[in-house]
């Protein structure tokens, strides 16, 4: 059987949604999976065993070049010709609803009641129904596996395999992790200014770990707030790291904090331990679990109607997430007095 998944973006949707391969493989071993994804986040999905290519699209380059529209059809019209037995729009867009239809008109996503932009579900031959609020890992395990006729409950999902793969990485990290003490990676950006715990907060935590402290950055902003942290504290800013590097550095960190964002969520797909930081968005983005946790700020949030301007973020105590990381991280972590 050959499928194709749509799934364009952001990072973290795209880690969420991954974690439905392991068991689409286990009940179907003899299918095979692409995944059509946007340019830039291609390297998150590759080196996946459970993908068989990873297919790139550029529609965001639309925005600033519309007639390159007719090359981004092209494009698709050519992946097409795999003749997909079935394609899965994970997105919920009327952009990605397009990708799945140009791909084949046997398509499924979710119904105009499960998503925001609901004339998409005009495109799909049928639909899959689940709450828009609901929680985003179980939406998006349910509208990848019910089409096959699976069902995948949280039991299965908190019993996953880590499921983000990557190579050797180019990026000398050996000369950034300590072996003699934990290795805590901070993430410390975001899309929203009001989704990021305030720096003076972070560096409180770094004051109040006994670990190596590491600061993940990606854009030019991110390194200017990773240097101001790095003045003031031992804490170091690692390189600017590919999708593949960052993969392979977080699955080396004992702990990883860090703000609603892509990132943060890889720790989940890695099997690793992460404090997530909420403010304007729902905790219902993440699955908790015994080594994933979440601070969550005072603030009500309507998954419906997001609140950009909600900085209540600023309102979770460094000591918290000090305490929180210390009962996360090995033993010998947790010797320093607050």
């Amino acid at each position: 059987m050959k499928i194709a998944i749509v799934k364009l973006s952001a990072l973290g949707d795209i880690v969420h949604s991954m974690v439905a391969l392991q068991f689409i493989k286990e009940a179907l071993p003899d299918s095979e999976i692409d995944w059509i994804v946007e340019a830039g986040f291609a390297g998150i999905v590759e080196h996946n065993p459970h993908v068989n290519r990873v297919l790139t699209v550029n529609l965001k380059a639309l925005k600033s070049n519309k007639a390159a529209i007719f090359s981004e059809i092209a494009k698709v019209r050519g992946y097409a010709a795999a003749n997909y037995d079935l394609v899965i729009d994970a997105q919920g867009l009327i952009k990605s609803a397009l990708v799945a239809r140009l791909l084949s008109a046997n398509c499924v996503g979710f119904d105009r009641d499960s998503i925001r932009e609901k004339f998409a579900a005009w495109f799909y031959r049928e639909t899959v129904a689940f709450p828009y609020d609901a929680n985003t890992i179980d939406r998006n395990v349910a509208v990848l596996t019910q089409p096959l006729g699976l069902d995948i409950g949280p039991e299965r999902i908190l019993a996953k395999q880590p499921f983000l793969y990557f190579t050797p990485p180019t990026a000398e990290l050996n000369e950034y992790f300590a072996p003699d003490q934990p290795n805590v990676i901070l993430v410390i950006g975001s899309t929203w200014p009001s989704r990021n715990y305030p720096l003076e907060q972070y560096l409180r935590v770094i004051f109040g770990l006994e670990a190596n402290m590491l600061i993940c950055w990606g854009s030019q902003q991110e390194h200017w707030m990773a240097q101001w942290l790095a003045e003031r504290s031992l804490a170091r800013p690692l390189p600017k790291l590919s999708f593949n590097d960052l993969k392979a550095a977080i699955a080396r960190c004992d702990l990883l904090i860090g703000n609603d964002t892509g990132p943060t969520h890889m720790a989940w797909g890695l099997n690793r331990p992460s404090i997530t930081l909420f403010g304007p968005t729902p905790v219902s983005r993440v699955y908790q679990t015994a080594i994933n946790k979440v601070l969550k700020s005072p603030s009500v949030v309507d998954p419906f109607k997001l609140n950009k301007l909600d900085f209540s973020i600023n309102q979770i105590k460094a000591d918290s997430v000090v305490e929180l990381a210390r009962s996360l991280l090995p033993a010998r972590a947790k010797s320093q007095p607050g």
